[in-house]
């Protein structure tokens, strides 16, 4: 940790070295010059709060977890009422405990290890109070604007614009605001922060979640998975009530029941606060023996898995979040040579471009449809895979938009 260039403190309300954005920015800065420590949050395997990953020094908090903040599939009268209120609970206490955590660990970085810029990884976007301390100190803050907070809380549950949302506005203009360069992950998020947080363009930088080809590439496929002899269907990501894999459950089902399709096995590797009720939706929809959820898997067995695949599927429904979102699982299926099946959402698009098959938003019989499209095109398959790599490799790989991330600390620091 030499630090010539600048040390560097993020903090980030997810698991380290886990978040494979924060890991790859984390690494790039590192290998750039610059010092970094992570504040994060402890997984449930982890024994030693305080270690160093690849030359970063990794401080982890304990989680704690007063009020669950899933929502039933179509809560109604006074279910929602309730539901809101408790959600409400758990992002007020979840914020403020992760907040003053990170302050409180903040004073500890900066007395053993010191720190030039507090860079905050959202959500949530109550970080830059940790930053506001330091900033009559002449330390700089970089606000990672990950996900777009207020449309955050209205795609998970399928809420109107109301006091809640605004306040989480407040929040985000606070960040926006405070901050001294801010990270967009796409062109709609830049525009954003420029129209609704009046940031200055130059001071925006566009770091993609594009693929660390170091860790995704194909591996030895899944032995298990190959000999089934069916088409295999694979989903990697988060299992929450915005990502939308109980469409992906539902557009199963159709492609079984409706479409008379048994040749197929899907794997849905992933953890989030709806596991479970994903599970029970599962069997509630008889799709016992065509579809796995697997929760965490190891990044070998995850590869893996990823290799023995023939298509991948991105059931993100049309939302105020997912809308206007870059997803990396679609960067990652790319790398990996996979056809995708999608739903046509504006980034998601521009992302993939040719490498999927785009349905029209949330409708889950044509998903299936097209599931069915590349079961029995292999050709298509084939072509539609190759155009997915070539675009990683020329244009979307970490190393390639991971530079904007130097670039920006190049205008911070000098």
């Amino acid at each position: 940790m030499s630090g010539s260039r600048g040390r560097v403190l993020m903090l980030v309300e997810n698991h380290f070295p886990g978040d494979v954005r924060v890991k790859n920015e984390a690494d790039m800065l590192t290998s750039a010059g610059y010092a970094v420590t992570v504040i994060g949050l402890q997984g449930k395997k982890d024994t030693v709060a305080n270690r160093v990953v690849d030359g970063i020094q990794v401080y982890l908090i304990p989680r704690v977890t007063l009020f669950t903040k899933t929502r039933k599939d179509k809560p109604t009268g006074l279910q929602r009422i309730w539901l809101r209120i408790v959600a409400l609970m758990g992002y007020m206490w979840e914020y403020l405990y992760f907040t003053g955590a990170c302050l409180a660990m903040s004073l500890y970085v900066a007395m053993k290890h010191g720190f030039d810029v507090i860079h905050a990884h959202n959500p949530p976007d109550t970080l830059f109070l940790v930053a506001a301390v330091y900033k009559p100190f002449g330390k700089k803050f970089v606000f990672d604007h990950h996900d777009l907070c207020p449309e955050l809380y209205r795609s998970r549950y399928a809420a109107d614009n109301g006091i809640l949302t605004s306040l989480l506005g407040l929040f985000e203009k606070g960040s926006l605001g405070l901050a001294d360069v801010t990270i967009a992950t796409n062109e709609s998020y830049r525009r954003i922060q420029i129209e609704r947080g009046n940031v200055k363009p130059e001071n925006v930088f566009v770091v993609r979640n594009g693929p660390n080809l170091k860790r995704v590439a194909s591996r030895t496929p899944s032995e298990r998975l190959r000999l089934m002899n069916k088409n295999i269907l694979c989903y990697v990501g988060a299992l929450n009530p915005q990502d939308g894999v109980d469409y992906l459950l539902r557009s199963l089902r159709d492609l079984v029941y409706k479409l008379d399709r048994k040749d197929f096995y899907c794997v849905i590797m992933g953890s989030g606060d709806s596991l479970e009720d994903l599970r029970n939706l599962a069997k509630d929809l008889n799709l016992d023996g065509y579809v796995e959820l697997t929760g965490y898997v190891s990044e070998e067995d995850l590869m893996s898995n990823l290799s023995a695949a023939d298509i991948c599927v991105d059931p993100d429904p049309s939302s105020p979040l997912n809308d206007v979102s870059t997803w990396i699982k679609i960067m990652e299926y790319m790398a990996m040579g996979k056809p995708i099946v999608t739903y046509d959402l504006k980034e998601t698009h521009w992302s993939a471009q040719d490498a999927a098959l785009y349905v029209k938003p949330n409708n889950e019989l044509e998903f299936a449809e097209a599931i069915v499209t590349l079961m029995d095109r292999p050709d298509l398959r084939a072509k539609m895979g190759e155009f997915g790599r070539q675009r990683i490799e020329r244009e979307l790989k970490w190393d390639i938009v991971g530079q904007n991330l130097v670039r920006a600390y190049t205008k911070l620091l000098g």
